[in-house]
């Protein structure tokens, strides 16, 4: 089964995470699909970039978003529809 996830990348205390499709039992870091955006909660105004097309295509696909996937995915509809 495929989940969209966080995947952690950047350095100690800095960190920069890539959403990304992979496999539910992969390791967080591990093996993925395919990027679908970037998450980065250290910068200000926080940098929140999605590939919803892509989201949408793997949904339909069978992927399960996490929790905070699907917050960022929420998050990240209202700015765009602000914009």
């Amino acid at each position: 089964m495929l989940a969209i996830r966080l995947t952690r990348q950047g350095a100690k205390k800095r960190p920069f995470y890539r959403v990304v499709v992979a496999e539910k039992q992969a390791k967080r870091d591990g093996r993925f699909v395919e990027i679908v955006g970037y998450y980065n909660p250290c910068r200000q105004p926080v940098e929140l970039k999605l590939d919803h097309e892509r989201i949408s295509y793997w949904i339909a696909r069978g992927a399960q978003p996490t929790d905070t996937v699907q917050g960022l995915i929420r998050k990240s509809g209202q700015t765009e529809a602000a914009a």
